[in-house]
């Protein structure tokens, strides 16, 4: 500020209010201050402005998931990248943590929001039976929930906007697919029960089946993990009336499941069509190309950045539905057998 000052030639209280846009100072005079501050290539200092009160120019995002199974997950290096790009527009920081559970995440915010460490957070994975809302409602603490929180949730939270996928609906037209092919004996292979998007998917499959007569349409949850979706579709492939068709709620349990089909001797998509709710390159590179829900991950975390911005600069919180996603027909589909 010193140097600024001298080179400007005004007071370092001039810098500071020019800087900070307070009132004080003339526009010309903020306007000198500001292209000297940009020839010595001043930025502000993100630990003194948390110290100040004035912000840490910094989110946050938390991911309470088995770190073995996000390795392989597509969807989260889509997102995360589509909210990288907002916030290098807007010079914020990202600060990302991998924890075990929804209760160490919850600690997370706590300390974060004691240590003035974000300014906001980014929440994932929406639990039936989610705490995260309330204690940010608490904290005080500004975020954009990725994902619908659960039917059960009822409470206003004034500080926290939603970007919702609509799970329900995709699922109905999945449904309607297969029924439109013949398939009659449809299994979903399903990601956490503790997920929001996972009971409402499997809900949705339920009020579907019962709408078209299809009392063997089942779900089963996994880990997300290749290692039980295969597991699992052994176990249905295995049994006295196995399935026609087979839902993924990702591209690596669906890939999995392909392969084990094959191995049991029976034709993807002769004997059993394969769908996998995640688009990704792991659906062209296996043999036959796995039909895919094709949704813009990447635009789905530029939509979430964006709200959170906005939350930042004093909007209030709001709702945002992302776009039905469509399904990609490709090899791992075809007709049911009679």
């Amino acid at each position: 500020m010193k140097d600024i000052a001298q080179r400007a030639g005004v007071s370092e209280s001039a810098v500071s209010f020019a800087l900070n846009d307070r009132p004080g100072v003339s526009e010309v005079t903020r306007d000198r201050v500001r292209r000297v501050a940009e020839q010595l290539g001043w930025r502000p200092s993100t630990a003194a402005r948390a110290l100040s009160g004035e912000g840490s120019a910094t989110v946050g995002l938390v991911l309470a998931r088995p770190a073995a199974t996000l390795g392989v997950d597509s969807f989260f290096l889509q997102l995360i990248s589509g909210i990288q790009e907002i916030l290098s527009e807007r010079q914020l920081g990202l600060l990302f943590q991998v924890v075990e559970d929804v209760h160490a995440e919850c600690a997370v915010y706590r300390r974060w929001w004691a240590e003035h460490r974000v300014d906001g957070v980014l929440v994932v994975d929406p639990r039936t039976d989610d705490p995260r809302p309330d204690l940010l409602d608490e904290l005080g603490l500004p975020g954009v929930v990725i994902g619908a929180l659960p039917a059960g949730d009822t409470g206003r939270h004034p500080g926290l906007s939603q970007v919702r996928a609509d799970d329900a609906g995709a699922m109905a037209a999945i449904v309607g697919r297969l029924h439109e092919l013949g398939h009659r004996r449809i299994v979903h292979i399903a990601g956490l029960p503790s997920l929001a998007h996972t009971e409402r998917r499997i809900r949705s499959l339920r009020i579907e089946a019962d709408r078209r007569g299809l009392p063997e349409a089942r779900s089963l949850t996994t880990d997300y993990s290749d290692t039980q979706g295969a597991a699992v579709t052994r176990r249905v492939l295995e049994e006295d009336r196995p399935p026609t068709a087979l839902i993924y709620d990702n591209d690596v349990m669906a890939a999995a499941g392909a392969a084990v089909t094959t191995r049991l001797g029976l034709s993807v998509p002769g004997d059993v069509s394969v769908i996998s709710w995640e688009d990704s390159a792991l659906c062209r590179l296996v043999r036959p190309w796995l039909t895919a829900l094709s949704r813009d991950s990447v635009t789905f975390g530029r939509i979430a950045a964006t709200e959170l911005a906005a939350l930042l600069d004093g909007g209030g919180a709001r709702t945002v539905q992302v776009p039905l996603p469509r399904l990609i027909e490709r090899e791992s589909l075809a007709p049911a057998r009679p």
